[in-house]
């Protein structure tokens, strides 16, 4: 008879890891308390199912922060590669958008949940959802409860477990963040759950709001400390939204935490110099109104203009006007709450874990995915740290249960 292995959370990472390990023989079974599975990996595929990255590998490593070598090590195992090929492999062929990231050809992600579902049927997954994980049990087992008797605890009777219970973002799709407080009373040490590649506050005047709210300010250079890029933001009912701001949210909540605000620097023009933007400035303005003249001579957008009415007295003078479009600083005072973010940063301590991705104190516990202590931008980074520490998870499992045969 072959052994068992229970997995806990239907995202992807567990149902990646139930793929792999009852495709070598296990019986596999997926546990999740939601009525389906994968429901946050079906809202992602909204927005075009951003599977991995095509940029170069070691550039690619540096995305994910801290840098954590079994992490790292776990995407050289499995790199984007891999996981482009297991998507062809379900029917799913990729390809490569303009700014790098990869993503199935239908560009949903529905139609790859239904095949990959019918691989794991057809491999004897089965699912018991509707059933959370409480937590150990007195004699150190895993439990889990139904929502019907949500304090009637069984004994998960398996010979080794996967936790792929996910971080704490957008929790009314699953992932709840709970078992950050059982596995702390199990001593295994966690940081605490934050958002991240989320938005942030900005105190922005009403009738700023009430104007441009939802709209985007495309192609802007932001800096913020030492790092800088162009991206994209949104402004929304009480900051600030968007790619540009997903990828610095690491550095901007850490400010926030150390500092209580920190301040955003905008170029509203990266692709001109300071130089460049005077000497348009020289041209004659007539009797245009100033607003329609740098319209005019700097393609500044009314949002743009607006901005930079909300961060001051808008000089007249060519050079401190040029500066001020070079460099319009933006006071950020919070992160959006964990449960509007993309998705966390914190959990369970890389230190708890071995090589082989097992809770140092709870042999044959394993986990992957959210629940460790990483974080990285959006642009495919998050999906393939997922699958990859899945695959991890998976051979750790494997080799555990191997051992144990011998």
């Amino acid at each position: 008879m072959p052994k068992s292995v229970s997995v806990i959370g239907a995202g992807p990472g567990g149902l990646f890891a139930a793929e792999i390990l009852s495709a070598i023989g296990y019986s596999v079974r997926v546990v999740d308390h939601m009525p389906s599975v994968a429901r946050k990996f079906l809202l992602a595929g909204r927005g075009g199912l951003n599977l991995t990255h095509s940029e170069p590998l070691d550039a690619f490593l540096k995305r994910y922060h801290p840098q954590e070598l079994l992490l790292l090590e776990s995407i050289r195992q499995f790199p984007p590669s891999a996981l482009r090929h297991w998507c062809h492999g379900l029917g799913e062929p990729t390809f490569v958008g303009s700014s790098g990231r990869v993503f199935p050809k239908s560009f949903k992600a529905s139609p790859l949940l239904r095949a990959w579902l019918r691989r794991l049927d057809a491999q004897g997954v089965s699912f018991q959802l509707g059933w959370s994980c409480t937590g150990f049990s007195s004699s150190g087992h895993l439990q889990i409860a139904s929502k019907e008797a949500p304090h009637e605890n069984v004994v998960l009777e398996s010979d080794a477990v996967l936790l792929a219970l996910g971080g704490g973002s957008w929790a009314r799709l699953g992932s709840t963040g709970a078992w950050v407080n059982w596995m702390s009373q199990e001593g295994v040490s966690c940081a605490p759950l934050a958002p991240t590649n989320c938005g942030f506050e900005a105190p922005l005047s009403e009738d700023f709001v009430s104007r441009f709210a939802g709209a985007p300010l495309k192609k802007i250079g932001l800096t913020h400390e030492t790092t800088r890029l162009v991206g994209e933001i949104m402004i929304d009912r009480s900051g600030l939204e968007g790619g540009g701001i997903y990828a610095l949210a690491r550095q901007l909540r850490q400010a926030i935490e150390r500092d209580g605000n920190t301040t955003l620097w905008l170029d509203l023009k990266p692709d001109l110099s300071k130089e460049a933007i005077v000497n348009r400035l020289q041209r004659p303005r007539g009797k245009q109104s100033r607003s329609t003249y740098l319209r005019k001579v700097l393609k500044l957008s009314p949002l743009a203009l607006a901005l930079m009415r909300e961060a001051g007295t808008v000089a007249d003078e060519p050079t401190a006007l040029a500066h001020q479009i070079k460099c319009l600083p933006l006071l950020l005072t919070a992160p959006r709450p964990i449960e509007r973010a993309i998705s966390s940063a914190g959990g369970l301590a890389f230190t708890e874990i071995d090589e082989h991705f097992m809770l140092r104190k709870k042999a044959g516990v394993f986990v992957c995915g959210e629940m460790l202590d990483w974080e990285a931008p959006t642009g495919g980074y998050l999906l393939q740290g997922v699958f990859a520490s899945a695959n991890a998870a998976a051979r750790g499992i494997h080799r555990f249960l191997s051992n144990e045969r011998t």
